[in-house]
């Protein structure tokens, strides 16, 4: 996605190797408009694939997957990194570490807005190595349903995350692809 792949040159800060910040466009200021148009490509690229849901991890894949929920007219489901009194019993829950804040959380998502029956679609806001997916795909094995396939705003080629997706069979949707982050500069892959 050409428009993402500007922002990302002219707004996007390389921390180092390993870290892009997208923070004024995608995960602490979101650009409303931006995102309408990432949820339009997910929906393209996923229309014919009969989504009945979509699931993301709080809180930077949430805006992405509602305006992909938008435009495919589907619910968004949200798996919580963070304990609520009103979230206690019935969970699928599994651990994701975050590379970027040294940290596993346990996510949980409530029994009742995933059945068996569903056909879900994981959007999140970056792909590296994987945990945050890997984590949604073992609740989507606890439930038993089916995924239609992973969206993914950010990938970065040069990790594992796309691999593992790739190695389980699932279909992969990366808007924009970075190939390194060498010399504080975003390089990005080559279209396929």
């Amino acid at each position: 996605m050409k428009l993402l792949e500007e922002r990302i040159k002219r707004d996007g800060i390389v921390l180092d190797h390993d870290v892009l910040k997208v923070n004024s466009f995608l995960n602490h200021q979101i650009d409303p408009q931006l995102m309408l148009q990432i949820g339009d490509e997910f929906a393209a690229a996923f229309e014919e694939d009969q989504v009945t849901k979509i699931v993301t991890v709080e809180s930077s894949g949430i805006a992405p997957a509602l305006m992909a929920g938008l435009a495919l007219n589907v619910p968004v489901v949200f798996a919580r990194k963070h304990k609520s009194l009103t979230l206690v019993d019935h969970l699928y829950t599994a651990d994701v570490y975050s590379y970027t804040k040294k940290v596993t959380n346990t996510i949980s998502v409530d029994q009742k807005f995933l059945t068996a029956s569903d056909r879900i679609l994981i959007i999140d806001d970056f792909l590296a190595n994987g945990q945050a997916v890997t984590g949604l795909l073992d609740i989507a094995k606890q439930v038993g349903c089916e995924v239609a396939g992973v969206g993914i705003v950010i990938e970065k080629t040069y990790q594992q995350g796309a691999q593992l997706i790739k190695d389980a069979g699932i279909k992969l949707v990366s808007l924009a692809r970075i190939d390194s982050l060498a010399d504080h500069q975003v390089h990005f892959a080559p279209e396929d």
